[in-house]
């Protein structure tokens, strides 16, 4: 099969087409046929070296894709060979052929191409797990997402918003945040030219937003306490601002704040098995309904995966990146 490896850590040119074997599904695993596969900022991190590949996953990038499931463990499970599925995958998604395990693969929903669906398991994951099982997000809450233009961002905004939250994002232009804002912010906020404490402050009489979800952290830190209401949470999944920070304790002590974090990757399947459970139940019907939707800047084609990273390092887009594996019919 064909597939995106990276050759050496270092710039996007370093992702080339090679030729490799085709991976074969284990127990509880199927293989995919390989339509689409989304493009996400772990990925980024492992071609420059940063991002230590699990033991025992692929080396070949990539951690979402959609496709047909042509071969596995299929004895015990509601798929079929010939089933449309997108799945959350330890890696391997840059390639014609990628094994999931069968409890991470949900179906494309009804009226999604592949190329829409490939976009949804990384981001759905991760902040389902994070917003709603390590935040907490309550009915009534409010919520803010920093990098609300992201692929996490947009997802972030949109799922929050369906499900009755008031919704605050932060982006580095007037553009990005009315997109934000077209995709169910209440109100999203410029960080190059306001100030996200006093507008969060303003907007909610003071009183600070319930959870926060941070791919930023470093010097942001101090900043999001001082956003968070009384008994609220902050929740860290990056730390592209960096991984140090000067955090006023007395504030946690005071007003009984919660700071937590997670990395999905190196989880065990069964964690992101409850996960995938959870988003078939409660969001599936969503994105079935219209009432969240694939935000998709751009794809190309596999061969091009250099290209799609360079873009994605220009944070210039709004959304996500997506490799076209199989070209639309």
């Amino acid at each position: 099969m064909r597939a995106i490896e990276i050759t050496q850590p270092g710039p996007p040119d370093v992702l080339q087409l090679c030729e490799r074997p085709l991976p074969v599904a284990g127990p509880g695993q199927v293989l995919i046929k390989v339509h689409a596969a989304g493009i996400n900022r772990p990925d980024v991190l492992q071609r420059t070296g940063n991002y230590p590949v699990p033991k025992g996953a692929s080396d070949l990038p990539g951690l979402e894709i959609a496709g047909e499931i042509v071969d596995g463990d299929l004895a015990a499970s509601s798929f079929a060979k010939g089933d449309m599925v997108c799945a959350l995958v330890q890696g391997g998604g840059y390639a014609e052929y990628c094994v999931a395990d069968l409890a991470l693969c949900l179906p494309v929903p009804a009226g999604m191409s592949a190329l829409q669906a490939a976009s949804l398991p990384e981001t759905f994951f991760t902040v389902w797990s994070n917003v709603y099982d390590r935040g907490r997000l309550q009915p009534g809450e409010t919520f803010m997402v920093q990098g609300g233009s992201s692929g996490i961002g947009v997802t972030a905004i949109q799922l929050a918003k369906a499900l009755g939250h008031t919704v605050f994002a932060t982006a580095g232009s007037d553009d990005k945040c009315r997109a934000c804002e077209a995709l169910g912010a209440d109100r999203a906020i410029n960080y190059k030219t306001e100030d996200f404490v006093e507008v969060i402050k303003q907007a909610t009489d003071g009183k600070g937003v319930d959870v926060i979800l941070d791919m930023v952290a470093g010097d942001y830190v101090p900043r999001e306490i001082a956003c968070l209401a009384d008994d609220g949470r902050l929740v860290f999944i990056a730390l592209l601002g960096g991984a140090k920070a000067t955090v006023p304790l007395g504030q946690i002590l005071m007003r009984r704040l919660t700071l937590t974090g997670s990395t999905l990757r190196p989880r065990p399947v069964a964690f992101k098995a409850a996960i995938a459970a959870q988003l078939r139940a409660q969001v599936w019907p969503l994105l079935e309904a219209g009432k969240i939707k694939p935000v998709i800047f751009q794809s190309f084609p596999l061969a091009q995966a250099a290209s799609a990273h360079a873009l994605m390092e220009s944070s210039s887009h709004v959304g996500k990146i997506v490799l076209e594996v199989i070209a639309a019919a």
